[in-house]
């Protein structure tokens, strides 16, 4: 797929390129970052420019992952944060992951990121189902997710790698219809049989 820009009130989520390592190393830097996302650690400088002028075009040339530089319009665009859609499968599941600088935490940028990539998935990569997982215990991102209006659905055990080790996560999803919008296929939700409306 060509690599495309989104926009939004205050933000652009555009394609990661060269130019975007040194901010990402720098962002990288947060403890918080390395302890509950799947970027290397320590994060060298070489981890930020093969993600951002290698791993990252190749996700887009291959159809398989969308990487976004989440970018504040104002200020002379610096780096908010990152936000990845995934192909899941070839039946219209993806996945979004994120990470936000701290410096640009608490003020909604990454909830905005959030819904503009979902309605572009629902709408562009005729995604029926957009999943969000972190690692139990990551408040932060469960937070975002919720403000964007996934619906929590468990945990699962064992269900991340991260630096060695498997980790139980929450997953979350987000489908068209909750955004208001049609989706690729028909879908018929079962019915409640818990005896609770």
């Amino acid at each position: 797929m060509e690599p495309i820009t989104l926009t939004t009130e205050r933000l652009l989520l555009r394609p990661f390129g060269p130019q975007d390592a040194e901010e990402a190393y720098a962002a990288c830097q947060d403890p918080g970052i390395q302890r509950w996302t799947v970027v290397p650690s320590p994060y060298t400088r070489a981890d930020a420019e093969l993600f951002t002028g290698e791993l990252s075009p190749r996700g887009w040339a291959d159809d398989t992952m969308y990487n976004f530089a989440v970018v504040s319009r104002e200020d002379g665009g610096p780096l908010v944060g990152a936000l990845g859609i995934s192909r899941r499968s070839l039946t219209g599941t993806f996945e979004v992951g994120f990470w936000t600088a701290e410096e640009y935490r608490g003020r909604g940028f990454m909830t905005e990121a959030v819904l503009e990539a979902a309605r572009w998935s629902f709408t562009d990569l005729a995604a029926d189902r957009l999943e969000w997982r972190a690692e139990v215990g990551n408040v932060p991102s469960r937070a975002v997710a919720l403000r964007a209006g996934f619906r929590m659905e468990g945990g699962q055990r064992s269900a991340l790698l991260n630096k060695g080790t498997r980790r139980d996560t929450w997953i979350g999803a987000l489908i068209p219809a909750d955004l208001g919008l049609a989706g690729t296929h028909p879908y018929l939700p079962a019915p409640d049989v818990s005896g609770t409306s």
